[in-house]
């Protein structure tokens, strides 16, 4: 019979070789783009390259966040070099100098092509800003551009008046009309997948050095969502407000449920107030509980539930990950030792399933069980974060067993 201690030593040794051998040269090999700087935008979800696609702030973001995670994680000089090529890029291509702020997209050229200030796009910056300066042993000139976007965001999304964070505006911070993060999206002033990485990067901010400002900040956005994200008569989370808080959606994301329930509890923990922190782990517990609605018998998660009740049973490789480090969370920080067999469960439906051997993960398993190759292999939302992230993540709970 496997011991607990095998079980984690087991899990944590092919995470880390995932990682290392799988996600990471992929983007380092195949996604650097050494004709325009940077990383190319795009490619499809048969492999092939497309060099003229938009680079995204999102994804650039991110792949700054996670080769300094990876480099703070382990050690590699090379994923340091791959840090620093995203922050270069970022610098030169996607801080607006005129109105302050990151732009949406660039051209493959580096030139502003969607110049609309996303504050999930800008939030996923300083995300990766923060973690670049810890790889950097505390660099002040990547923290003050750090606070400098958080600043933006607190000057031009925070709303003071009806509490929470706004969606979107024009390059020039003037309202705008459709504030959609995609077309998937319904168009409402206030989304629970804004605040929530709002709270990531603070959280990651606060954790870089960021001041009492930042500190106030990631506990007045963690209190946002403990008081009007969470429908706590179903422990679900909303996902579409209006400007006072009225909910505009009758969906349930599994995936954004269980992402939530551990980000939720870490912030609540880099904050450090006792009180602050026992709520929010009630509260997170009862969030992880809920999304298990969706976990199937073979270790995976359904996207969601639409409004009419129908599922949709698509497996995106980021609800997998998710899903992954989530049940840790419930196995190490809830002390529900059953979910480290339900960890290891889904990493295994990762392993066999999302998990391509030329490199990364594929974007989702179909409801037929066959490989979705309509969407990007990495692109606009596919990036080397969630899985990668999940990984790390996943790792340092392991370590502590």
């Amino acid at each position: 019979m496997i011991t607990e201690h095998e079980t984690c030593k087991e899990l944590s040794s092919e995470l880390l070789a995932n990682m290392k051998n799988n996600i990471l040269p992929y983007w380092m090999d195949r996604m650097v783009d050494t004709a325009e700087g940077g990383f190319y935008g795009r490619r499809d979800g048969y492999d092939a390259l497309v060099p003229d696609a938009e680079k995204g702030a999102i994804l650039n973001g991110r792949i700054l966040w996670t080769f300094s995670a990876a480099y703070n994680a382990t050690g590699c000089s090379r994923y340091l070099d791959m840090a620093r090529r995203a922050y270069e890029y970022i610098k030169e291509h996607f801080i607006d100098s005129e109105y302050g702020g990151v732009y949406w997209s660039v051209n493959a050229d580096g030139t502003p092509a969607d110049t609309r200030k996303q504050f999930y796009a800008i939030a996923f910056v300083i995300y990766g800003l923060s973690e670049y300066s810890i790889a950097l042993g505390g660099s002040e000139e990547v923290l003050a551009l750090a606070m400098e976007l958080f600043d933006t965001i607190e000057r031009h999304s925070r709303d003071n008046d009806k509490v929470g964070y706004i969606e979107a505006t024009r390059r020039d911070w003037t309202p705008i009309d459709d504030m959609r993060l995609s077309d998937k999206d319904a168009n409402f002033s206030k989304t629970m997948n804004t605040h929530l990485h709002i709270l990531e990067a603070y959280s990651a901010l606060l954790r870089a050095g960021g001041n009492e400002r930042v500190r106030e900040a990631t506990r007045y956005i963690l209190r946002v969502f403990l008081d009007r994200i969470i429908d706590r008569s179903t422990w679900h989370l909303g996902l579409f407000f209006d400007d006072d808080w009225r909910r505009q959606d009758g969906i349930i994301s599994y995936g954004h449920d269980i992402e939530a329930s551990w980000l939720l509890l870490e912030a609540a923990i880099t904050i450090g107030e006792e009180n602050l922190i026992a709520e929010t782990k009630d509260a997170a517990r009862a969030v992880a509980e809920a999304s298990m609605a969706g976990r199937c018998h073979d270790g995976s998660m359904v996207y969601e539930r639409h409004a009419d009740g129908r599922y949709d049973n698509e497996k995106h490789w980021w609800v997998q990950a998710e899903a992954l480090v989530g049940q840790l969370y419930m196995y190490k920080l809830h002390g529900q030792q059953e979910y480290l067999e339900k960890a290891a469960q889904t990493w295994d439906y990762i392993r066999t399933n999302l998990v391509d051997e030329n490199g990364e993960w594929y974007w989702s398993i179909l409801p037929d069980g066959s490989v979705n190759r309509k969407e990007d292999k990495a692109g606009f939302w596919k990036c080397p974060y969630h899985n990668s992230r999940a990984c790390m993540e996943s790792i340092k709970i392991l370590a502590e067993n």
